[in-house]
């Protein structure tokens, strides 16, 4: 019997930064990137050979110019998302209160603001995948899934 394709997909990190006051830090989109002018959280694909810690780290240091210590990374959040392009990727999401730096525009090409918003009430116009996730946050799930038909199938 013919075995099905393994199913592959992407590892996506984000990092949701927390200012004492509870705001998130959100990047515009800019540039010709997937979706330009669209809030979402620093973070990522992982590069080969990186764990998600790892990937998490490097991507708040390369997009905001800021360093985060690994025991001030905390898990909070994995999401099974589907893009509108039918890919699926699995998103690692973590939290961190502290770090080091004043967060900045690093890459000018791909972010053209920094914007400290209420996790309860994301700006209307944050990624759907990052007010899926600023959601369960929100709500203390540990997983959801975002973008497949109901049913959970192509």
């Amino acid at each position: 019997m013919r075995q099905p394709p393994r199913y592959r997909l992407m590892v996506h990190v984000l990092v949701l930064m927390v200012r004492d006051d509870g705001r998130v830090l959100l990047l515009r989109r800019a540039g010709n990137v997937y979706a330009s002018g669209l809030l979402c959280p620093p973070g990522g694909h992982l590069e080969d050979g990186e764990t998600v810690t790892a990937g998490a780290l490097r991507e708040v240091a390369e997009e905001v110019g800021v360093t985060i210590a690994r025991r001030d990374l905390e898990f909070c959040h994995a999401i099974h998302h589907r893009s509108p392009e039918s890919e699926g990727r699995m998103g690692m999401v973590f939290t961190a209160q502290r770090w080091a730096g004043q967060p900045s525009i690093r890459e000018p090409d791909k972010c053209s603001q920094l914007v400290w918003a209420e996790p309860t009430q994301p700006p209307a116009d944050c990624m759907p995948y990052t007010a899926a996730v600023l959601k369960q946050f929100c709500g203390g799930g540990l997983l959801s899934e975002h973008g497949w038909p109901a049913g959970g199938t192509a």
